[in-house]
């Protein structure tokens, strides 16, 4: 069935919108804050913390980057408001990067600014290859003043099936770097990225090995069973305490995973998108997804 999932994903685009949203309501919380917040209150009921992400890319509209950074000031009052363990992920090109570098530093300094004022953390996420240093740059540029703390109120996103991730792994900042370390999910040229499904596990542990050895905190992202038992015996060998890193699941992939590892003690957070501009995070998510050809089969059998 590999290869009819294959071509249900290729074919995604050409299946109705309405379709798909069916289908990926499990992974979004919601269009609403509220939606999401009282997804996320539910999470903490269960044991698990949580990183809010608004939903949106690519932006072209300076007016429009520096509303959403508004938002995500707005969703980081509200998460202290309501005591919630969760703090927020934000994307370059939401805030301005496909516009200005510097509107987008300054966008997501914003941000940060007020989440080490609210004793809070900010992860900036990695989008495609054509993003990649620019993102590293305003990182290590935010991690120098607001690096401080206990892991800093500042981190980023390191992709394991890029060629270029080792590499980059020694360009962090050398003490209080706060890395998320997933697979990666865009589609990129061979060139870039590591296609293949062993040479991308074989790559991600390498790079946790390298990060755990700088003293990196880890936020292991990852719904991949083998991954996970990898990296927990990496954890151990290099006697990370538990409060040293934590693992990461996105919203509606494998709960009962995400119930084995709270249960087992480890400190789990999962990823939280709200909002209007669901369908491209959506499609990625169904490219994802193995069972995908099932979950739109049936969703198109039941009228949506």
């Amino acid at each position: 069935m590999q290869w009819w999932n294959s071509l249900v994903a290729r074919a995604l685009p050409a299946v109705p919108r309405f379709i798909v949203g069916k289908v990926a309501k499990r992974y979004v919380a919601g269009s609403r804050l509220a939606d999401a917040v009282a997804c996320i209150e539910q999470l903490n009921r269960e044991g698990a913390m949580a990183t809010l992400d608004l939903l949106g890319e690519a932006v072209h509209e300076p007016q429009r980057a520096t509303e959403a950074a508004e938002i995500y000031l707005r969703i980081l009052d509200t998460i202290a408001e309501r005591g919630l363990d969760a703090n927020v992920s934000v994307k370059p090109t939401q805030l301005g990067l496909l516009i200005d570098e510097d509107l987008c530093r300054d966008n997501i300094a914003r941000v940060v600014e007020r989440a080490a004022a609210l004793g809070n953390f900010v992860r900036i996420d990695m989008e495609d290859r054509t993003t990649t240093d620019a993102t590293l740059r305003i990182y290590r540029q935010l991690h120098r003043r607001y690096g401080d703390g206990c892991h800093g109120h500042v981190g980023v996103v390191l992709q394991a099936y890029m060629r270029r991730t080792l590499s980059d792994v020694s360009t962090l900042p050398e003490t209080l770097a706060n890395v998320r370390l997933c697979k990666g999910i865009y589609v990129e040229p061979r060139e870039d990225a590591y296609k293949g499904f062993e040479v991308v596990r074989h790559n991600f542990v390498a790079a946790l090995d390298k990060l755990l050895r700088r003293g990196v905190y880890a936020a292991v992202a990852t719904h991949d069973e083998y991954l996970v038992c990898a990296a927990l015996a990496l954890l151990d060998r290099y006697q990370v305490p538990r409060d040293g890193y934590e693992m990461q699941m996105l919203l509606g992939v494998d709960p009962a995973l995400r119930r084995i590892l709270i249960a087992g003690g480890q400190r789990l957070r999962v990823y939280v998108p709200y909002g209007r501009d669901w369908y491209p995070y959506s499609l990625r998510r169904l490219r994802e997804n193995p069972a995908i050809a099932g979950h739109v089969m049936r969703a198109m059998l039941r009228g949506g």
